[in-house]
Parts: C-alpha cells; sequence; structure tokens
C-alpha cells in the first residue's frame, strides 16, 4: 500500500474507532460512492497536508443520543462528530481541522482525486468516510515532517484564515449520568482545581496556555500569565 493510501487508511480507522456509535465499525476499501446519499459532513485541515475530510452517514439516530441536551438545547451533530473527525485528521501530522460543516457532499464525494472508504456495522453500510488531498507531495512526506517544527512553522502563514475555538476552562469534574439529569438551580459542582489556580486556554480543545479570569468593562476575560510549549500542550 502507498504511503498515500496507508495514511487514508489510518484516518478511515480512527475515525471509525472514535465515532459514537453503539455497534463498532470496521472500514472497506478504498470503494466506490453509490450516490444514495447527498448530505454529509465536511471540514478541512490545513498542516502538514491540505485536506478536505467528508464523512456520510446513513443513519444519523445516534447523533441524538450521543448528543443528548445542553441546558435542554440538544447538541448539535457537528459537535458531536467532531472528536472523531479530529482523530482522522490527527494522523495527517501537525495542524488545524477548520469548522464541521453539513452540507451537500456530492460534487466532492464524485470527484476521482477523493479516495472513499466504506463504514460498516457488519450488516449493512452505515456511512462513508473520504479524503480529498489538495497537495499529494505534501502527503508522501507527512509521517516524516510530523514533527519537524521548522517546516511546520514555515507553514504557518498558510492557516492564518483558518478560524478556531478558544476555550477557557477554570475546571472539571466527573459525574454519572444520574447525578447529571439530577442537577437543579443551586447545586454546586465541585471542579478539580482550587480557587485562584490559573485557567486553562485552549484552542481546539489543545491547551496553549495558562491565564487568570479577570473582569473587562463587566464581562469576563482572561489575563494570559504562561504559553505553553508543544510538549507541554500535549502532556
Amino acid at each position: 500500500m502507498s504511503p498515500t493510501l496507508t495514511l487514508h487508511r489510518g484516518a478511515a480507522d480512527q475515525l471509525a474507532a472514535n465515532l459514537p456509535v453503539l455497534t463498532p465499525l470496521t472500514v472497506q476499501g478504498p470503494s466506490r460512492w453509490d450516490g444514495s446519499a447527498s448530505q454529509g459532513f465536511t471540514a478541512t485541515f490545513v498542516g502538514a497536508v491540505t485536506a478536505e475530510l467528508v464523512l456520510v452517514l446513513t443513519d444519523t439516530d445516534f447523533l441524538a443520543a450521543a448528543g443528548g441536551a445542553l441546558g435542554g438545547t440538544p447538541v448539535a451533530a457537528t459537535a458531536v462528530l467532531r472528536p472523531a473527525l479530529e482523530s482522522a485528521a490527527a494522523g495527517f501530522g501537525s495542524g488545524v481541522l477548520g469548522e464541521l460543516r453539513e452540507e451537500d457532499v456530492s460534487t466532492l464525494l464524485a470527484d476521482p482525486e477523493t479516495i472513499i472508504y466504506e463504514l460498516s456495522d457488519g450488516l449493512r453500510t452505515a456511512g462513508w468516510f473520504a479524503v480529498r488531498v489538495r497537495n499529494n507531495s505534501s502527503v508522501e512526506g507527512a509521517n516524516s515532517s510530523r514533527h519537524d517544527t521548522g517546516s511546520v512553522a514555515a507553514k504557518l502563514g498558510r492557516i492564518n484564515s483558518v478560524e478556531m475555538t478558544l476555550t477557557v476552562e477554570i475546571g472539571r469534574t466527573r459525574m454519572s449520568v444520574r447525578d447529571a439529569l439530577n442537577l437543579e438551580p443551586g447545586n454546586i459542582i465541585e471542579l478539580d482545581r482550587a480557587a485562584g489556580a490559573p485557567a486553562d486556554v485552549l484552542l481546539n480543545g489543545r491547551l496553549i496556555a495558562q491565564g487568570e479570569v479577570v473582569v473587562v468593562d463587566q464581562d469576563y476575560a482572561v489575563r494570559i500569565t504562561r504559553i505553553l510549549d508543544v510538549a507541554e500542550g500535549l502532556g
């Protein structure tokens, strides 16, 4: 198998392993899209490789169960699927996965340069995962350049316009579904962080800095006190 197809297959395997489905999915292919569904989810990965990722699902009922509701509002399907797409994109090396969109994907899937894999639950086709790489020459060297910080830095200009989500986290906790459903106004949730400890600043879910929460013109803000290096952010 060529290095290109190896990367694509690895991305498909990671996606299948991280989709929040009840029945584990297996990856078959490369295969051909049968044209039965035109709506899907897409995201562009920009970094060591520039690629468009496509996910088509034949049944989306599991998304509502996996996402649940936050404050009475159902969690968007794109938010439920994003961790699986990020796992798939991680195999292409350093870079950023852009916004996940739900749209017509027929043109992408019909492109002869798009590599398509079938996702199966053992009894039927559960969907398709596809990758279209814009710069194939970069795919061949993606593994060798994955930890080449100089090479990555030289390409940062290519991702200047990619939108990312910046999150400030003051702490976490774990609770059972039962406890979460029993929450009522006035309940106190204890976090795993002491009062006065720095807040974490995450970029697309990756820890990049720490800071302190402040108030600016009656709005919350964060004052950066420490920028983490790559190793600390991955730890």
